[in-house]
């Protein structure tokens, strides 16, 4: 058994599938060499079954020679058994459930969607392969494996039947351009995962077809879809459908169920249909919006004009106690500031004009700075890091982003003093001696703490390094 273990982890599958078959091949020559030197010894038998297991994955092979008056030469029977082994290789499902994060399902040919049952049917011959009766639970949301978040994520029914099954139900429209179903349910409504899980992911899914797609949504929230109204016409040019409130059997040539994700607020090119990237995500966003930046100030520019800082406001947690002061001493360093709240509900049409119109951008680590995502090329991001042992996390939320999409990035992280938990609890309590103790106890402790009772009262002399580095980096 280790042995074994160690082989597998040491091949491909691909390889050991290689493997397995070889060894298949070499077997079945023995035992039909061995069958042809010692035939007389088997004369009396009727039936010679030879049964090799080559792995879990594939299936008992029964090797049958009856005596006949017309005998088969052992290279006709060994040719014969290995087509039947090659031919006997799985044939790659529609639905990929073996992702971390997401499950989606690649449909073509006749395909019914039956909103009131959450059913997808799609014949079972694809490309002229019997595919045989199959069928998935999806949860077109890619926050796999968080059950808090999945349990306001409508299930869909993926079934395959056989053409011309008269139980299949009929169509009532038929749709002539491929169609993508997800979900706006799960964490849908903050910011951060409003481009992580759905926008983001929508992108890399529906990119590739250039709006000849038609949008299905399941837990739809009517708010949401105005808010991002831009982005989504941008995708599709095509009535989005709420299939949780149709009656109609809508058909399709092509769907996919579910939406590709990569990670947060993230792309990988390997794994994008056309090669897709983030700075590929930021053009499209410029276009959805109509942002007139495409890079921030350059150095030419500052010899006449003031670079534009970005201040972003929160007026309930992890808020600026002092942010005049902080926008004080930014002006008095060259810089045009501005102070604005994103909107959590309202449109972020106009808040996407004024990140993009700005050269750096500073806020807090919360959902607000998402917005990164409208920032010029060559902007900066300064992330504010609370207390509470995020570095790693605000990092990989927003630092990450910024540098995939050609941003400079900074972090500034806060001392004892600079936080107003030195109000709530003495410098030797657990809350500044050992967070880690509240990282144990689950995403609750941390969040309790360290995000919902924690505001900021930034140093302005020492954040003033900060705002200096910007300012060097924006002249190179």
């Amino acid at each position: 058994m280790e042995y074994d273990a160690i082989f597998a982890k040491s091949f491909s599958k691909n390889e050991q599938k290689k493997f397995g078959y070889g060894a298949l091949i070499a077997l079945m020559f023995i035992a039909l060499t061995s069958f042809t030197v010692f035939k007389p010894s088997f004369s009396n038998l009727p039936i010679l079954n030879l049964q090799l297991s080559i792995d879990a994955g594939l299936r008992m092979l029964m090797i049958e020679d009856t005596s006949s008056p017309v005998q088969r030469s052992s290279s006709e029977i060994l040719k014969q058994e290995i087509n039947k082994v090659a031919n006997s290789e799985m044939k790659p499902s529609v639905c990929n459930v073996l992702e971390p994060r997401s499950d989606f399902c690649e449909l073509d040919g006749d395909i019914r969607i039956d909103g009131n049952s959450s059913t997808v049917l799609f014949t079972s011959s694809q490309n002229g392969i019997f595919m045989g009766n199959e069928s998935w639970r999806i949860r077109p949301y890619p926050r796999k494996g968080d059950n808090w978040a999945m349990k306001s994520v409508n299930e869909l029914s993926v079934k395959s039947f056989l053409e011309n099954d008269k139980q299949a139900p009929d169509c009532d429209i038929n749709h002539n351009v491929p169609a993508v179903i997800f979900s706006i349910g799960g964490y849908a409504g903050n910011q951060f995962h409003d481009f992580s899980e759905v926008l983001v992911p929508l992108f890399v899914t529906s990119q590739q077809f250039h709006q000849e797609v038609q949008f299905l949504v399941t837990d739809t929230k009517p708010y949401w879809i105005s808010k991002y109204e831009p982005i989504l016409k941008q995708l599709s040019r095509y009535p989005i459908i709420d299939i949780d409130k149709e009656n109609n059997i809508h058909c399709y040539r092509k769907v996919i169920v579910g939406l590709k994700y990569h990670k947060d607020i993230g792309i990988d090119p390997l794994k994008s249909p056309k090669g897709y990237s983030m700075m590929d995500f930021a053009q499209f966003l410029r276009n959805s919006y109509a942002l007139k930046r495409s890079s921030a100030i350059n150095a030419e520019d500052l010899k006449t004009k003031k670079p534009r800082l970005l201040l972003v406001s929160r007026k309930r947690t992890r808020r600026f106690s002092n942010e005049a002061e902080i926008a004080n001493m930014a002006k008095n360093l060259g810089y045009e500031v501005i102070v604005a709240e994103p909107g959590v509900t309202a449109t972020s049409l106009r808040f996407a004009h004024i990140v993009n119109s700005c050269d750096v951008m500073m806020g807090v680590h919360g959902a607000g700075l998402t917005n990164l995502l409208f920032l010029p090329t060559n902007a900066i991001l300064i992330q504010i890091i609370p207390l509470g042992g995020l570095e790693w996390f605000a990092k990989h939320c927003y630092g990450d982003p910024a540098e995939a999409m050609n941003l400079r990035y900074l972090e500034y992280k806060i001392r004892e003093e600079e936080s107003t938990l030195i109000e709530q609890y003495p410098i030797d309590h657990a809350v500044f001696k050992d967070p880690l103790s509240f990282s144990k106890q689950g995403w609750g402790a941390v969040k309790s703490v360290y995000l919902d009772q924690q505001n900021v009262k930034l140093d302005v002399g020492r954040l003033r390094a900060t705002l200096l580095e910007a300012l060097e980096l924006l002249h190179h």
